[in-house]
């Protein structure tokens, strides 16, 4: 059971299939010839292997991910050089991909190494890819959906049992969804009156309306004696 700060209060979402994506990670760290940045043509510039890097890397979704599958590749952070009349020699990017299945993961990190040494290859500089596995994707079982349904109907007003379309955020339930199957369900926290109370996870402004918590009691008692045949 997860609270959700964007659903109406006491909403209960509880639905089979995809819920949270996959959530993995990459490293990209460039290695050019530094040199004076009056001089550009003596170096190879880590810095804007870097950015070529970054913007070709868009094209993994755009261009090898099926427009019936679904894959995000961020990059968070470029670090690169030490003074404005200085060419880096070297650079050092990271990021994040989400994908829900294994097959697009896979697609999506052999093109992010394809491109990375393409790039590379282009302007003559050379680098090192590490691709960091983080949570599969959270995975509701059908058997699990199908129990939290009868549980939560007991629990809230038909009309405040919901399905949502799945979303590219991680979550390491999946670790725990994978080897026993079951159903992650959320609870809305959020009131829709004060903006205190609207403000996304992992936010400096996060709070939650605690009316939500007697909600997410009952869903997970009640999970518990319908599991053992109460």
């Amino acid at each position: 059971l997860h609270l959700w700060s964007r659903l109406p209060l006491n909403q209960v979402v509880v639905q089979s299939g995809p819920l949270w994506a996959a959530a993995d990670g990459f490293t990209i760290t460039v290695q050019g010839k530094g040199g004076h940045g009056a001089m550009p043509h003596e170096t190879i510039d880590a810095t804007l292997v870097a950015s070529q890097i970054v913007v070709a890397l868009q094209s993994i979704v755009a261009r090898n991910v099926s427009p019936v599958d679904t894959a995000v590749v961020s990059v968070g952070t470029l670090q690169s050089g030490v003074a404005a009349n200085v060419i880096s020699a070297e650079a050092v990017l990271t990021g994040t991909v989400r994908s829900f299945s294994p097959a697009v993961q896979e697609l999506v990190f052999r093109r992010i190494e394809e491109i990375a040494n393409g790039v590379c290859q282009t302007f003559g500089a050379t680098c090192q890819v590490e691709i960091r596995l983080g949570c599969p994707a959270t995975i509701n079982a059908a058997a699990g959906a199908e129990l939290m349904q009868g549980v939560a109907s007991q629990v809230v007003p038909a009309e405040q049992i919901a399905q949502i379309d799945p979303m590219m955020v991680g979550e390491d339930m999946a670790e725990f969804l994978n080897r026993a199957p079951g159903c992650f369900v959320l609870v809305g926290a959020s009131d829709g009156d004060t903006d205190e109370l609207n403000s996304p996870h992992h936010n400096p402004t996060f709070d939650f309306d605690e009316r939500m918590l007697p909600t997410g009691v009952a869903l997970l008692a009640g999970a518990a004696v319908a599991y053992l045949g109460g």
